[in-house]
């Protein structure tokens, strides 16, 4: 290790930068954040930085640079074109023993800018010591994806009974297991979701040892597959949950990001073989929530769209436990994504319609009329044994029997197939190809620009269409 990170205190203390551009402007904003009495020596600025004078931010100093304008400065920026003026800044700046950065010249600075996370006031520097300014930026991004935007939320309830812990338990050890489990727990999440009332109920029961502890249910929508569609919310609730009851739809790649010791709970129903009830479910989330486990229901795609996840939202809350709702990226928005078909597109679809083939015999799901007149996009979710029953009704209502559809199975995971056909011989083709993954139906024009797409020896490839069609 080269360098010795630290964090400087530079609120309310003069902080100099020599250049006024864009890379002086963006230096110059991390200064003003961490609360620096900014002083900026440049002949010309660029616009932002003319705002921060006339609001009375920044000070301007028009004059060139002399070594005395550092005089009492908590650090000093470098941030001009002329190597020969950064290396005299840097020089003079060294020879008082005040900390200097040079942009972009590593071999100049005494201290490096690093990318930053903020959660204030929880902050994670990256360096790579000048070497790739880059590549910190890329490991900044991905350790923002890792964590909540709401951290400091988690940061003020630690600092709010930091004192009350440390007046209740005695040893070093003792706070330390509890902060643990603190921030591994229920309280934690509360703080999290922006309820601090609740989280402090659920820190004192830690403190305290006594009576039922507040249990939890969250439906989370995992999404079409692919682990990397989830939403933050959901990958960081998967790393907390102490009970994961799942659907059959969800993919093993999500499953895998699920906190080891997590209990896993299968409640998947498959045509005709279904694991439990949707009463037994419904049973089970509220027995779990009463025990006092915090429980992540995990639903394919999203759990208001086609997933009865109004029916578990009342029954958990007609129980009097909480229910938080979290949604995911619905199998239609992530096929669609997955291979290319825009679900609307100007002249071919203005309209969109979801149904479901459940119950497509009884001819009940959907106003076949209107669906055939055109113009619309028909996303058929679990309508695979009910294909033929649903293109006949369509064919029957006058849709043409050249209208694009397309099969979708295992959406957005490695195992994605796509087969392509036409509204009179979509069934047939699916038919014939044994598919046993959860499969999406897409049927309109747009369903043309399919990628990646099985099809016979006589169908055409999708044809192009102009944004202007």
């Amino acid at each position: 290790m080269r360098h010795l990170p630290a964090f400087l205190d530079i609120a309310g203390r003069p902080c100099l930068v020599v250049g006024g551009g864009e890379v002086a402007a963006r230096k110059i904003a991390l200064l003003e954040r961490a609360g620096g009495r900014v002083r900026v020596i440049s002949p010309e600025l660029v616009p932002s930085l003319s705002r921060g004078v006339a609001a009375g931010r920044i000070q301007h100093i028009v004059q060139e640079f002399t070594p005395d304008q550092m005089t009492d400065s908590a650090i000093v920026i470098a941030a001009t074109d002329n190597r020969a003026l950064n290396a005299q800044v840097s020089w003079e700046a060294r020879r008082r023993g005040i900390p200097v950065n040079v942009v972009d010249d590593p071999a100049l600075c005494t201290f490096q800018v690093p990318a930053i996370v903020d959660r204030d006031p929880v902050l994670i520097a990256v360096s790579t010591g000048g070497t790739s300014p880059v590549l910190a930026r890329w490991v900044r991004r991905r350790i923002e994806g890792m964590l909540p935007a709401a951290l400091g939320r988690l940061a003020s309830l630690a600092d709010r009974w930091r004192p009350v812990a440390k007046n209740r338990l005695e040893s070093i050890e003792s706070r330390k297991r509890f902060w643990e489990t603190i921030f591994d727990g229920p309280a934690a999440q509360l703080a999290l979701d922006g309820r601090p009332e609740d989280a402090d109920t659920a820190l004192q029961y830690e403190l305290d040892r006594t009576g039922p502890a507040p249990g939890a249910v969250y439906l989370v929508g995992a999404g079409p597959g692919d682990p990397e569609l989830l939403t933050l919310r959901a990958h960081r609730l998967l790393q907390y949950a102490d009970v994961i009851v799942y659907d059959r739809l969800v993919s093993d790649a999500v499953l895998d990001l699920a906190r080891r010791d997590a209990e896993m709970i299968y409640a998947g129903k498959a045509p005709g073989a279904h694991a439990m009830s949707q009463d037994d479910i419904n049973d089970l989330l509220v027995r779990l929530g009463r025990q006092g486990k915090q429980v992540i229901r995990l639903k394919g795609g999203d759990p208001f769209l086609f997933g009865r996840g109004g029916e578990e939202m009342q029954a958990v809350e007609a129980a009097g436990l909480t229910c938080h709702i979290v949604p995911g990226i619905t199998a239609a928005a992530g096929i669609g994504a997955a291979t290319g078909i825009p679900l609307t597109h100007r002249g071919l679809a203005q309209r969109v319609t979801y149904i479901t083939g459940q119950g497509a015999d009884g001819g009940a799901v959907a106003d076949w009329q209107t669906l055939a007149r055109g113009g619309y996009t028909i996303v058929v979710y679990m309508g695979l044994a009910a294909l033929p029953g649903i293109t006949a009704r369509l064919l029957a209502h006058g849709l043409p029997a050249a209208t694009p559809a397309t099969v979708v199975e295992n959406g957005t995971t490695p195992d994605q197939r796509v087969i392509a056909g036409t509204l009179d011989d979509i069934a047939d083709i699916v038919g014939g190809k044994d598919l046993a993954g959860p499969a999406l139906t897409i049927i309109g024009d747009v369903a043309a620009f399919a990628r990646g797409a099985e099809r016979n020896e006589d169908q055409q490839a999708a044809p192009v269409f102009s944004a202007a069609s």
